[in-house]
C-alpha cells in the first residue's frame, strides 16, 4: 500500500506499508523531507510497525511522538503529517 501527503508549507511524505493480522508491517517512510540524526527514520519505522491498522491520524502521530520521545528533529514534516500519509496508504485518504 502506498500513500503520499505534502505537508503544507512543508515537505512530501511518502509511506509503503503492509497490514498483516489487522496490524502495520513493513512500513517505510521516505520523503523529501530531513531528519536528525539519520537514525530517526528507523525509529519512526519500528514505531509503526505492529501498530493496529485502524488507528486513527491523532493516534498514530502521538505514538509517534512518545517512540521519539523528542530524540529526533524534523524539517519539512510533523508527527501529524505522516500519520495522514500512513491513513492514506490505507485508503483513507483527508
Amino acid at each position: 500500500m502506498h500513500g503520499e501527503y505534502k505537508m503544507p508549507g512543508g515537505k512530501l511524505v511518502v509511506a509503503d506499508l503492509e497490514v498483516r493480522g489487522g496490524r502495520l508491517c513493513h512500513v517505510r517512510v521516505s520523503g523529501d523531507f530531513f531528519l536528525e540524526p539519520d537514525s530517526a527514520l528507523d525509529w519512526i519505522d519500528a514505531a509503526l510497525n505492529g501498530q493496529p491498522a485502524q488507528s486513527g491520524e491523532a493516534e498514530l502521530a502521538a505514538h509517534l511522538k512518545a517512540a521519539l520521545g523528542g530524540r529526533a528533529a524534523m524539517y519539512g514534516i510533523s508527527e501529524e503529517a505522516i500519520a495522514r500519509a500512513v491513513r492514506r496508504a490505507l485508503g483513507h485518504a483527508r
